[in-house]
């Protein structure tokens, strides 16, 4: 296939050998074989007609905040749905229809400003409303699983259909969608309308403000590497273990918080995988506990 970009909507390009280390909030990663960004249904459903076209392997990239892809890239189609972005407020019933690019953080300010409850935990959370409900995003005790009415799905054949909390499956930081090769496309979401205004903002903003005074925010991460493995927590495992500042190349365990790796300017993805598995080994030799990473890691990688 020629290396040249194919437009598969009036305003959708599909461009050869782009580098994802941009799009993703660790700031590494080689290339996509190819790379599009759908701004609407149907630049979506062409997008995954071309690759099927083309048989072409499929990887779905929303804020990329939770995610390392490999130095070598990703071959295929990267679809990049950050720019599905739409929210529609019902007042009669106190709920959002969230396309999958909306992210999370602006969803909870514009549900805050109207006086509604429920999404305040959301508002320090560097994800979309589509990785949200793959992984169940959730942090203060509360979860996409509690709020959600149901969400739009896409297979690769670019058939949709609409699926309720009950069939996906939700656990702790995780669905039966993570690692499928289904698609959010959006999701409906109920909240607690009718509130004062000025009491919902400030609760939001008291949230984003405690997760700026514990987790470190100056550097490039992922948010948190591991899962907390209850009734423990991942980050006490891990200073117990001495690892705070622990560093292979220009990636290092942080001083702040010590479920969060951070790229402290140069790190390879390599250097990050190398940090995770150390900090893995040394938690379970001393614990007996093995850490399950919340970090998805893409692509091909070879560790010395």
């Amino acid at each position: 296939m020629t290396q040249e970009i194919h437009w598969v909507g009036e305003n959708c390009a599909i461009k050869p050998q782009v580098s994802l280390g941009s799009l993703t909030s660790f700031r590494v990663g080689g290339p996509a074989e190819w790379l599009v960004f759908p701004r609407q249904l149907s630049d979506l459903q062409a997008s995954l007609a071309w690759a099927n076209q083309h048989r072409l392997p499929v990887t779905f990239l929303g804020a990329g905040s939770n995610l390392l892809i490999s130095d070598r890239g990703l071959p295929g189609l990267v679809i990049c749905t950050r720019h599905l972005r739409q929210a529609e407020f019902d007042d009669s019933q106190g709920r959002i229809l969230a396309a999958a690019g909306e992210p999370l953080a602006t969803l909870a300010w514009k549900a805050a400003k109207r006086g509604w409850q429920g999404l305040e935990w959301a508002v320090g959370i560097p994800g979309t409303v589509g990785g949200a409900v793959v992984m169940n995003a959730g942090a203060h005790g509360a979860c996409t699983a509690d709020i959600l009415i149901s969400a739009g799905v896409l297979d690769t054949d670019g058939n949709c259909s609409q699926l309720s909390p009950e069939t996906l499956g939700f656990q702790y930081r995780t669905s039966l969608l993570q690692g499928n090769s289904r698609l959010v496309t959006q999701a409906v979401l109920q909240l607690k309308p009718g509130a004062e205004r000025q009491t919902v903002m400030a609760a939001t903003a008291a949230d984003l403000e405690q997760r700026r005074n514990t987790q470190p925010y100056h550097l490039p991460s992922c948010g948190s590497v591991f899962r907390n493995p209850k009734p423990h927590s991942a980050g006490w495992l891990i200073e117990q273990a001495g690892l705070k500042g622990y560093q292979i190349g220009h990636a290092q365990v942080s001083t702040q918080h010590a479920n969060f790796i951070l790229n402290c300017g140069g790190a390879t993805a390599s250097d990050i995988l190398r940090l995770i598995r150390h900090v893995q080994h040394q938690v379970e030799t001393r614990w007996s506990l093995p850490l399950k990473p919340e970090v998805k890691i893409l692509g091909e990688f070879q560790l010395a």
